[in-house]
């Protein structure tokens, strides 16, 4: 446990001796912490005002309003739990389902390798929009439906990349080393290769919520997604559309907070793949030097 707290802490550090990651960290950390104390805010994401709908930005609305006046700042931080709980809720479900399955099938290579990856073959096939939207379809308009949607769609990512790692590492010494021990396939796989490959799906689950807030917003765009007059994102993005000559804040503002969101993410994504690039290089280097 302290091993793991120092590896963070120094991954930390690294992370904001880059200012381009050090940026998103705290605009992300900022976003986060918004949406998680909303409640503490004096923000009413529903109160509806007639008379004062589609005003530009003032000291009294940041934002402005909306066609129904309601504050679109009160619906931008709101609507930053809708895409931070489905972000979260899809990573969850994708990493739940993908790892164990990219595990089997790295581990035992044979025919549950074929089988399981032809599954996941199958959902690599269909477009994540079309068949997000057939789900919902099915399911319902809720976010549990769109949550759901999202995480299906993202568990080919952590399948492959697990897998991949799996079949690199499964003969190497310390793999055997276990495995003469007496060490079951259980064992090796859940306490010998998953601690080793754990930095690469960290990097894939940052990058996959990107992807999922991205696809929210898509659904709520196309009106699939969260029903109103839950606040979203992309269901903003959809009303404001059509008020842009009267209101252009409207629409513009909530999709910079998008846009940023998923810049900041794919940010810190990238940071964390050249740092670890880097470290597997070295080390890559050092053994090379001590065989030397």
């Amino acid at each position: 446990m302290t091993e793991a707290l120092a590896a963070f802490g120094n991954l930390l550090r690294r992370l904001l001796a880059r200012r381009g990651s050090a940026l998103s960290l705290a605009f992300l950390t900022l976003i986060a912490l918004t949406a998680l104390f909303a409640g503490l805010l004096p923000l009413d994401p529903l109160a509806q005002s007639i008379a004062d709908s589609l005003k530009p930005p003032s000291p009294e609305s940041w934002f402005g309003t909306d066609e129904l006046g309601r504050d679109i700042l009160a619906r931008v931080v709101y609507g930053a739990r809708t895409s931070l709980v489905t972000a979260f809720g899809a990573v969850l479900i994708a990493a739940l389902v993908g790892i164990p399955v990219g595990l089997v099938a790295g581990f035992y290579g044979d025919w549950r390798d074929s089988l399981l990856m032809r599954c996941i073959d199958v959902l690599l096939a269909l477009p994540n929009i079309l068949f997000a939207m057939a789900l919902i379809a099915v399911l319902g308009r809720s976010q549990g439906a769109a949550l759901i949607a999202v995480g299906i769609a993202g568990i080919p990512g952590f399948a492959r990349i697990a897998r991949a790692q799996v079949m690199a590492l499964r003969q190497l010494d310390f793999v055997m080393a276990v495995r003469s021990f007496g060490g079951g396939p259980g064992y090796i796989m859940l306490r010998t290769l998953l601690p080793n490959i754990l930095s690469p799906l960290v990097v894939q689950a940052i990058v996959l919520a990107s992807i999922a807030i991205l696809l929210e917003a898509a659904l709520a765009f196309l009106g699939v997604g969260v029903p109103p007059p839950t606040p979203s994102w992309g269901e903003m993005l959809r009303t404001g559309k059509s008020y842009l000559y009267e209101a252009p804040s409207y629409a513009v503002l909530p999709g910079l907070v998008l846009t940023l969101t998923i810049l900041s993410f794919d940010t810190i994504g990238r940071a964390l793949t050249a740092i670890l690039d880097r470290d597997e290089t070295d080390a890559s280097g050092a053994m090379i030097g001590s065989r030397r």
